[in-house]
């Protein structure tokens, strides 16, 4: 019996320090998460997932998406082209060469633009597909861009802002005539170009900075997410760029909703000089319950208060006028960001609103 107890107080001391090990094992692992977690932006979340920037609004619980409501509503909107709202084809490519030497802004449509400075040919999110998503399902552009691709001027440097349909266009990127050019995209979306054979791209995680040629380029917060398949919701990052170019200060904005983020970039950037910025994509009413108010598309009015935050001296609206996205009127969103510009202190010509195709001299639009 005597041998047995002892048995039993060893098995019993053995249980007890392994007890205490597993413990001690729990705590420092513990700890060195909690450490490493210290040192973790505020945007990455321990899932590998991103989130938006401290502070910033949250998804109304009370939104119920209705793909058949949508479906429903979106039959009601009238696309009425205004007669000057494209320029012909033939007339833009006449204005790229004849600016070719100088810096321009050009809008192919949507979010797409070329940006020259200096001796850097910028193309933002380029989509020339004819649908925004995947295959042949997604929304039809209603207004074709303002070029093929095959006819862009020779592009060296490409920003991507995040990975919704009607910004990475996976058809475009395969199909780009200048795999030669630095890319600069956000975490995670790197391979989209490395699999077609582009040679300089890279990732970039907020607040960092790179240069090419003369632009200093750096990654920025938006108050947005990042989508294309049904498990993939915010698995890779999004954002905005601010391009240092000269004295110069140009800003583009990724898709955003209003975010007090804006006023600490305003407070860390400013002032801008020229800042593109989403102004259509808003209304999702009745299945929103709040008629033109979305957290992650600013309505014109907020447009306008992104830019007054920055201490932007001009603001041009994109992101409207070629695809329809939610369910306001497709040619309202210019009319009320030129409307409101008294609220927020611009004066009527520091909102730019440009035709697709249009191409403007850098220093006539500042």
């Amino acid at each position: 019996m005597e041998k047995k107890s002892l048995i039993l107080d060893g098995m019993k001391n053995f249980y007890k320090l392994k007890l205490i090990i597993i413990i001690l094992v729990i705590n420092i692992s513990y700890n060195g998460f909690a450490e490493n977690m210290k040192d973790t932006p505020y945007h990455h979340l321990p899932n590998g997932t991103f989130r938006n920037p401290e502070g910033s609004p949250l998804r109304d619980p009370n939104f119920k998406w209705d793909m058949s409501k949508w479906n429903e509503e979106k039959k009601k909107i009238k696309i009425n082209i205004p007669s000057d709202h494209v320029i012909d084809k033939k007339k833009v490519i006449e204005n790229l060469k004849k600016y070719k030497n100088d810096d321009y802004v050009a809008w192919i449509g949507h979010a797409t633009f070329l940006i020259k400075l200096g001796d850097t040919t910028i193309i933002t999110d380029p989509v020339f597909s004819k649908n925004m998503g995947p295959l042949i399902f997604g929304p039809k552009r209603y207004v074709d861009p303002a070029i093929d691709l095959k006819e862009i001027p020779k592009v060296n440097l490409f920003l991507l802002t995040h990975n919704h349909y009607d910004h990475l266009d996976y058809r475009t990127i395969k199909k780009f005539p200048y795999k030669e050019a630095n890319v600069l995209a956000p975490l995670k979306l790197g391979r989209y170009f490395t699999k077609n054979k582009f040679k300089k791209v890279k990732e970039m995680d907020w607040y960092e900075q790179t240069t090419v040629n003369d632009l200093k380029i750096t990654f920025v917060p938006a108050v947005h997410w990042s989508k294309r398949t049904l498990t993939d919701t915010d698995k890779t990052l999004w954002g905005s760029f601010l391009i240092e170019y000269k004295d110069k200060k140009i800003f583009f904005a990724c898709d955003t909703g209003y975010g007090n983020i804006y006023k600490e970039l305003g407070k860390k950037y400013g002032p801008i000089d020229l800042t593109f910025i989403n102004i259509g994509a808003y209304n999702f009413y009745p299945m929103a319950p709040k008629k033109d108010k979305s957290i992650f598309h600013a309505n014109p009015e907020e447009a306008l208060n992104i830019g007054q935050d920055l201490k932007s001296k001009k603001v041009l609206g994109m992101h409207w006028g070629t695809v329809v996205l939610s369910l306001e009127d497709p040619f309202e969103p210019p009319v009320r960001f030129k409307n409101a510009t008294n609220m927020y202190g611009y004066h009527k010509d520091d909102a730019i609103i440009f035709k697709i195709g249009e191409v403007q001299k850098l220093e006539n639009l500042l």
